[in-house]
């Protein structure tokens, strides 16, 4: 069974480029690991700071099977719900050091309800034939409400030193604490440049949360995240790494 690292926080604290720097250093620490990338966050970044192309979503593959029931196609729908599985993996994207998959947007406006029950039994059914599965998870508390992640090893919050961003974090630990099974919990604290400002929260209250690292903002990875550039082509001593490996180690997550 796979060592399950989830991670969660609010929205725009580099949750995602965290996700990506330990897909990275997982697959360089450990190259004979099956590692699975699973981009849970409707808004879609993953793929982009793994430098992967996706074309086909879990999502897809929902409403491939919606379809065939709707129009009457009793028998086909059948075939696809027993070939669920297979279908799963056929939307893999498959990489030197890890297999990338993406939950996908579905289409108009509305509630993630449907595709996030769908990700919950795929995290269960694909989790076996991986060493490592790495989600990157939908910004905020929604899928921690509805037990998306219902057992994993490691629940990593990303936050940045900012009032809302620690609440919200706080608001996930809470709700995990009842809802999700997990073995060790953290908490990141990304773009922060003063490393005493962990003595200023802890004295203030903002967070009985564990502090695992505190990483600075870096124009290096700045610019690469504009220029469109994946994780792997960013400088191995760069703060997001360096921060990011600080933090697998605490947890012994690798």
């Amino acid at each position: 069974m796979a060592r399950i690292i989830a991670l969660t926080g609010k929205g725009g604290v580099g949750k995602t480029t965290i996700c990506s720097a330990f897909v990275r250093i997982i697959g360089e620490t450990y190259p004979e690991a099956k590692i699975l990338a699973i981009d849970a966050d409707p808004a879609v970044g993953l793929s982009t700071a793994l430098g992967v192309e996706v074309k086909k979503t879990l999502d897809d593959i929902r409403r491939e099977i919606i379809e065939k029931a709707q129009s009457g196609a009793g028998r086909e729908a059948v075939e696809l719900l027993g070939e669920v599985r297979y279908r799963i993996f056929d939307a893999l994207v498959e990489t030197d050091s890890f297999a990338f998959l993406a939950i996908g947007r579905p289409e108009g406006a509305g509630c993630y309800c449907a595709v996030n029950a769908y990700l919950k039994e795929v995290i269960e059914m694909v989790s076996k034939d991986f060493d490592y599965v790495v989600i990157d998870g939908e910004a905020g508390i929604e899928q921690i409400n509805r037990r998306v992640m219902e057992k994993v090893n490691h629940l990593y919050l990303i936050s940045d030193a900012s009032k809302k961003g620690l609440q919200v974090a706080d608001s996930i630990h809470e709700v995990a604490k009842e809802l999700v099974q997990f073995e060790k919990c953290g908490l990141i604290l990304n773009r922060v440049e003063d490393p005493e400002i962990v003595s200023y929260l802890i004295s203030e209250g903002r967070t009985d949360i564990e502090i695992l690292c505190v990483i600075p903002g870096d124009p290096a990875h700045a610019r690469n995240d504009i220029l469109g550039k994946s994780i792997f082509e960013l400088n191995g001593d760069a703060p997001i790494l360096r921060g990011a490996k600080e933090a697998l180690d605490k947890m012994q997550a690798e």
